[in-house]
């Protein structure tokens, strides 16, 4: 049997959609623990326990490589009732970035 350079690319392909999956999955519960360990240390509640991908691009990290930036969104109170959205940022498989207002504060 021989396999055609078609047979190779479509190969590629797959195999390459698989390891982002895997990698973005990775990413995604990196992002949810360091929601978790801010939410200890904050004082604030993480609700649902998830994240939601927002946005995705490709940036350069501090070492000049090109990683893939996600920025995800989530839900957290601070007295259990008013629910407020919070922002994860994740470049690569580091955490760049954790947005939340102060408790009272309001953004316009």
């Amino acid at each position: 049997m021989v396999i055609e350079l078609v047979d190779l690319v479509v190969i590629a392909f797959f195999g390459g959609v698989g390891f982002y999956l895997f990698s973005a999955t990775r990413v995604r519960e990196l992002a949810i623990q360091a929601v978790r360990r801010a939410s200890r240390d904050g004082d604030f509640q993480f609700l649902d326990d998830s994240v939601a991908l927002q946005r995705v691009s490709l940036s350069r990290d501090s070492g000049g490589h090109w990683r893939v930036w996600r920025q995800y969104r989530f839900e957290y109170s601070y007295d259990g009732v008013q629910r407020e959205t919070g922002a994860v940022i994740m470049l690569g498989k580091r955490l760049q970035a954790l947005v939340v207002t102060e408790p009272g504060q309001v953004l316009h």
